[in-house]
């Protein structure tokens, strides 16, 4: 027996990765829906050698189905989350909504899986913002080994973070760069993202600093020790998908770099290219398409007792939200559902 599973969203990138993972990993899938707003009704989408017909996602019945994997923005899922969990189904949340909700489990497995037993106080599991999942499968081996004071991160996130519109901003611009009777207006961004980078990712705050990188304080507190101090600076770069980071980390116990470097090419998810040569590193276009996030540039943070700096990249699309949810569901499946 394998499950019942749906797709929500499931002709946006994030809904259509969700449903290549499902394929790709071959998860236990007994019977598989594919639902949409009713615009996009009917729109066809891949299930690996599969075409499936979408369905209308203000109509449908969650009754009997296993889980839901939600990648529809925080207004939708208010709606529509809620009812699947009532009726029995298990969403896996990949918007905002429900992260902060104490009653409602942030899971990244290779870091916390142990959080997934919580999913029975709403039946809703949230996935982590697509920044924070890759930097904090990078922190946890190192917090497990010397405990982590303090991450000062900046990040180098790709234009389809901001979805389809945003790709297509970025290439229409591209274009218009080269043509001089183009001209092509930021509508998605705040600025013009072609050749060009935006230190503003979603809306500010009181304090000057932008949701964005709100999220990946909260959200590493609740993933991996609220004990943990994190400032972040978020920044759009015009790169279609992979985000970078670079993360200089404070540590309560001396950690070698080359201890580091050890630690985290045994650490689940993990993929460590760390050469000191020309192209001895990671940048997003290799990350295109992978599982992994791969840590670059680790080396000792002399102007502080105990500091490291690494450089971390993941496909956005995969660990940052698709691959994460499916990892989520294989999860809850071996250690709740127990079907597949």
């Amino acid at each position: 027996m394998g499950y019942k599973v749906v797709v929500v969203g499931a002709t946006g990138n994030v809904g259509r990765e969700m449903l290549n993972i499902l394929a790709e990993r071959q998860f236990p899938v007994d019977k598989i829906a594919a639902l949409a707003s009713r615009k996009s009704l009917g729109t066809e989408v891949s299930f690996g050698d599969t075409t499936l017909k979408t369905k209308d996602l203000d109509t449908f019945d969650f009754t009997g189905w296993d889980m839901a994997l939600f990648a529809v923005g925080s207004g939708p899922t208010k709606e529509y989350a809620p009812k699947a969990a009532a009726a029995g189904c298990v969403v896996i949340d990949n918007s905002s909504l429900y992260r902060y909700d104490p009653d409602v489990p942030l899971i990244v497995p290779e870091v916390n899986p142990q959080a997934v037993h919580g999913y029975a106080k709403k039946n809703i599991i949230a996935n982590p913002n697509c920044s924070t999942a890759q930097m904090v499968v990078a922190l946890k081996p190192l917090h497990d080994r010397a405990t982590i004071k303090r991450v000062v991160v900046s990040t180098y996130q790709s234009v389809s973070g901001a979805g389809k519109d945003g790709m297509d901003e970025l290439w229409e611009q591209t274009k218009a760069v080269y043509n001089p009777t183009a001209d092509v207006p930021a509508k998605k961004f705040t600025k013009e993202i072609a050749f060009n980078v935006i230190p503003h990712i979603d809306v500010f705050m009181d304090d000057g600093s932008t949701k964005e990188e709100w999220k990946m304080v909260a959200e590493t507190k609740k993933i991996i020790d609220p004990k943990i101090k994190v400032t972040a600076t978020c920044v759009r770069v015009p790169v279609f998908v992979g985000h970078s980071e670079a993360v200089n980390i404070e540590t309560e116990e001396f950690l070698d770099e080359d201890e580091a470097r050890d630690i985290l090419r045994e650490a689940p998810g993990i993929m460590v290219i760390d050469k000191r040569e020309n192209g001895g590193y990671v940048t997003p276009k290799e990350c295109v398409g992978d599982f992994a996030t791969f840590i670059s540039r680790i080396r000792q943070d002399s102007t502080i007792e105990n500091g490291l700096n690494l450089w971390c990249v993941s496909d956005n699309l995969r660990k940052g939200a698709a691959l994460n949810a499916v990892q989520i569901a294989e999860l809850l499946g071996r250690e709740c559902l127990k079907k597949g």
